[in-house]
């Protein structure tokens, strides 16, 4: 292969698996918080065109291999959410509310350091439990629908042992074949597949800010940027341009909110197929992958019409269930690093349980007062005490006083 072969064919491949493994999920979430069809298409729309331009602008500009996504555990968010939002329009506004958040943080360095010191035992804590009802789903799916989930189960748990990388993209190709199969492809005639922008007007709603525009900023920052940026360093790019990352993906969510797309951010797991040895032997040259990814994802973008009108053909749950697949890794990595420290399990455990609970306190989800609850058992069981006693040990010294 020639020497623009292999960072060339890295960036096609990581576009291919970075659209395909989520793009049910970005609908989902999306529709979740009330968008139509055309509003979800219209997002997933924005949001390839989004990063296709970030990619390609960066990727030039820095000659780093930057690469550019949506945010995964933010499209679960969007599902937790669904009920809370009362219509797309305040949805919208809560999603501007998270791009000015981050750009506030590209401003503002000592902001980025604070999400940064967020204990994993609060954050990864808070998107475990966002994910378990998706997470459930495929279990959900292959009960109430067999036929139609139980191939896209099974295909994702060979790929997943045989080729882990295609495992969710095989799983969306079984879904679509069982779809044909069934019959219900015949209403994806009645949905436009020419790709268009809806505007809609955003509405700032405090309940849906706090209950899904500040989740959204967190989970993006913890669960996307900061591994992005981990990502970089591990492969050698030890000095990557945060400030000029942070406002970007700011800038582009602020442009592409109101269309449906909610937010862009610094991909982590395509961006380590990109950013490695693999790419290129010669790390100066990896940028190249991640330009041909962002042109990629400027073609892809024009799939989003059709993938909505797959989706929109398609039984929810079914949906829910493929973006369920595509998260595992997700939710165990999630759990791993919220029980890591023995010290804060106690206040793991407790984040975890608040958000799982689905309950809405003063019209607020959830996921916001798993936060407090976390924050707050912290404090008290943390921060409080003599740094190195353990609650565990605690805990673990009153029963056997008992």
């Amino acid at each position: 292969m020639s020497d623009l072969g292999h960072p060339i064919a890295a960036g096609l491949i990581a576009a291919l698996t970075g659209f395909a493994s989520s793009f049910t999920l970005v609908i989902a979430g999306l529709v979740a918080v009330g968008a139509t069809p055309a509003q979800a298409a219209s997002g997933l729309f924005a949001l390839s065109l989004g990063q296709g331009i970030l990619c390609i602008a960066l990727s030039l500009a820095f000659r780093l291999p930057l690469a550019f996504a949506w945010s995964t555990p933010g499209a679960a968010v969007m599902i937790a959410a669904g009920g809370l939002t009362g219509d797309f329009a305040s949805a919208i506004g809560a999603f501007l509310v998270c791009a000015a958040l981050l750009l506030l943080t590209g401003f503002w360095p000592a902001l980025a350091r604070a999400m940064t010191r967020i204990p994993p035992a609060i954050g990864s804590a808070m998107l475990a439990g966002i994910l378990v009802p998706i997470c459930l789903a495929p279990v959900q799916a292959a009960v109430e629908l067999p036929a139609l989930a139980l191939p896209a189960v099974i295909v994702w748990a060979l790929l997943a042992r045989l080729a882990p990388r295609w495992a969710v993209a095989g799983a969306v190709v079984a879904t679509i074949a069982a779809i044909i199969v069934s019959g219900r492809a015949s209403g994806f005639g009645e949905y436009s597949l020419a790709p268009t922008l809806e505007f809609v007007m955003p509405h700032l709603d405090p309940l849906v800010i706090v209950s899904l525009g500040v989740p959204l900023y967190l989970v993006t920052m913890a669960g996307q940027n900061v591994p992005g940026f981990a990502v970089l360093r591990t492969f050698g790019y030890h000095e990557p341009p945060a400030r000029a990352i942070l406002l970007s993906t700011g800038a582009a969510s602020a442009i592409t909110s109101p269309f449906g797309g909610y937010v862009l951010n610094l991909a982590a797991i395509t961006a380590a197929m990109m950013a490695g040895p693999d790419a290129h032997a010669d790390a100066r040259r990896r940028w190249i992958a991640t330009l041909a990814c962002g042109v990629a994802y400027l073609a892809l973008a024009f799939g989003a019409s059709a993938a909505s009108a797959l989706v929109a053909v398609a039984p929810p749950i079914l949906i829910t269930a493929v973006a369920g697949l595509a998260l595992f890794g997700a939710f165990g990595s999630s759990i791993a690093d919220a029980l890591r420290e023995p010290a804060h399990r106690v206040v793991a455990v407790l984040t975890f349980l608040v958000v799982v609970s689905g309950v809405t306190i003063a019209g607020i989800g959830s996921a916001f007062w798993g936060l407090v609850v976390g924050g707050l058992a912290y404090l008290w069981l943390v921060l409080s005490r003599r740094p190195r006693q353990s609650v565990d040990d605690t805990v673990a010294a009153s029963r056997t006083g008992s």
